[in-house]
């Protein structure tokens, strides 16, 4: 009887695991930038988070008119996240923020304010 009780919390357990696992997915989603300015750095956090994450693009950056699909992979299963937009000096463009539901989205394109 306690092999079976062991054997069931066991299979329970590793059902629960490979739920959150799955829930965890990567968001994945085009991003646009339909202004005039080259957009240099790309930041991203959770809501609620107060620090912002590594720049998405690294060495690359995002012309005017230009697409881009960004995938975020860092495990996390939430879908709402702050997002920060740099554009390059020469651009003239000030820094944008705004949040998002990432999960409900296919797309987001920057457009000048």
């Amino acid at each position: 009887m306690t092999k079976f009780i062991y054997a069931t919390a066991g299979a329970l357990a590793a059902i629960l695991i490979s739920a959150s696992a799955s829930q965890a997915e990567d968001l994945v989603f085009t991003l646009t930038n339909k202004t005039k300015g080259t957009l240099e750095r790309f930041y991203t956090s959770p809501v609620g988070i107060d620090e912002w994450e590594e720049d998405v693009f690294g060495d690359d950056v995002l012309g005017p008119g230009e697409s881009i699909e960004i995938t975020i992979a860092d495990g996390r299963a939430v879908c709402k996240y702050d997002m920060r937009f740099e554009f390059t000096e020469d651009s003239d463009f000030e820094d944008l923020e705004d949040a998002q539901d990432l999960c409900e989205m296919g797309s987001y394109t920057i457009t000048a304010r």
